[in-house]
């Protein structure tokens, strides 16, 4: 699985609770930088999967946003969100 980054720093990721390999894929200018993730084991069709990424944002990381936990419905929690998908 492949997702868009722009200046983060990637921890750890798991897939269903279990540690996945990742690794960035080759920087581009202005599109970011490929995070490459390989599952734990293959997955059934039609099968959900969790992931999970533990990562840090830079000043430079584009299109995140945060809502505060006032602007959430539980208003319990902050949320993040990305548009370059």
């Amino acid at each position: 699985q492949v997702l868009d980054t722009k200046d983060v720093q990637v921890f750890k990721v798991t897939v269903n609770g279990q540690d996945a390999q990742f690794a960035f894929g080759e920087k581009h200018s202005f599109k970011g930088t490929p995070l490459e993730i390989t599952f734990p084991k293959e997955l059934r069709r039609g099968q959900e999967a969790i992931v999970e990424i533990s990562f840090e944002s830079s000043p430079n990381s584009s299109a995140l946003q945060w809502f505060t936990p006032e602007q959430t419905s539980g208003k319990k929690h902050p949320f993040l969100f990305s548009q370059c998908q």
